[in-house]
């Protein structure tokens, strides 16, 4: 049951950066972004880079797509390394199979690049459209990638080789855990290395050769620790309906009885036409106007689930399989798991996401 340290925890200021740039994809088969006018300025822009003069009016977009590459920037990553970048459209360009991505900027966050994007796009979609208007989309043609399509420029300085102490950060906090983090640590390289500074960090001296720095890390990631329980929580998910409850969630004696109230009105109407009458004279009486008379037929029913009794401290298991046993749905469980800690005999913290 023990987690690796490297399994639980991120060394604080070792992280990935993300970088986001503009560009444009050129080579389509008439899916790119028609007359947008983003897309013209762009291509104007692009090619009075390369010397030649031309006005939007004279371009066509067609075969062309303004797009946002996005990519994420590892820690440590050099100079010369390459990365994969993530290409969407930003305008009415039904597809970007078959394209290529011009030469691109990733920016970070200060506005400096730190890498050129270009290359080939891999598309996992497919969108076809037919002269009559009806079309065929699979997954999502308007977003491909380009594995190593990226070089990197600048390089990310890390606090890694400069600070006299590492910091590990859990990803998920609590105090119990910190605090067995820190005695793991202390029992492989000696009493008084770690010591945790709250219930998310705990603070590691660290050798002072950088050499020794990295081997010292490579140990201390493979250091198993056993995580201590989480706290007891149910969550909801109002949205898709999937309810998760933990497997620490207690119940204390409390009674439940959930049904249903099914109210049922049907409208059968009844529609009287007065009949044409002829008299022996001749004369034809003309039938009176429709009456129509109302016919409403109301029924209620009620299901007769039973009551079922929690006993004190009661189980995941038990909890579940009382309310299976009544035949409840996802809405019905979170109404009787609501109501339970409104009782305040749900031992636990009800989550809704």
């Amino acid at each position: 049951m023990a987690d690796r340290l490297k399994d639980i925890t991120s060394v604080a200021g070792v992280r990935s950066n993300p970088l986001v740039g503009y560009g444009v994809v050129v080579g389509l088969s008439g899916s790119g972004d028609g007359n947008s006018g983003l897309t013209l300025q762009s291509l104007q822009s692009l090619i009075s880079r390369l010397g030649l003069t031309v006005e939007a009016s004279d371009l066509n977009a067609r075969n062309a797509a303004a797009v946002m590459v996005t990519a994420e920037l590892p820690p440590f990553m050099k100079e010369g390394q390459v990365i994969d970048v993530t290409v969407s459209t930003v305008g009415s360009a039904k597809s970007l199979k078959g394209g290529t991505l011009l030469m691109t900027p990733l920016m970070g966050a200060d506005g400096e690049i730190y890498a050129i994007a270009q290359g080939n796009l891999i598309v996992g979609g497919l969108g076809v459209e037919g002269q009559d208007g009806s079309s065929l989309t699979v997954n999502v043609p308007t977003v491909g990638r380009i594995p190593r399509g990226a070089t990197v420029e600048r390089m990310v300085q890390a606090p890694f080789q400069e600070t006299d102490n590492l910091i590990l950060n859990l990803n998920r906090p609590d105090f119990s855990t910190a605090a067995a983090v820190a005695k793991a640590v202390n029992e492989v390289f000696g009493e008084g290395v770690a010591s945790a500074l709250d219930g998310t960090s705990v603070v590691i001296r660290a050798p002072y050769d950088p050499n020794q720095r990295v081997t010292f890390m490579g140990m201390l990631e493979n250091i198993e620790v056993t995580p201590d329980a989480p706290a007891a929580r149910v969550v909801v998910n109002s949205r898709t309906g999937t309810v998760v409850i933990g497997g620490h969630v207690r119940v204390t004696p409390a009674a439940v009885t959930h049904g249903s109230l099914t109210v049922s009105i049907s409208e059968d109407p009844q529609v009287n036409q007065s009949a044409t009458v002829v008299n022996g004279d001749g004369t034809v009486v003309v039938p009176g106007e429709t009456v129509v008379t109302p016919d409403s037929a109301i029924t209620a029913t009620e299901e007769a689930n039973r009551a079922f009794v929690f006993d004190p401290g009661v189980s995941l298991a038990s909890l579940v399989d009382a309310i299976n046993a009544v035949g409840a749905a996802p809405s019905d469980l979170v109404a009787i798991l609501e109501a339970l800690r409104e009782a305040g005999a749900l031992r636990a913290e009800l989550v809704v996401i």
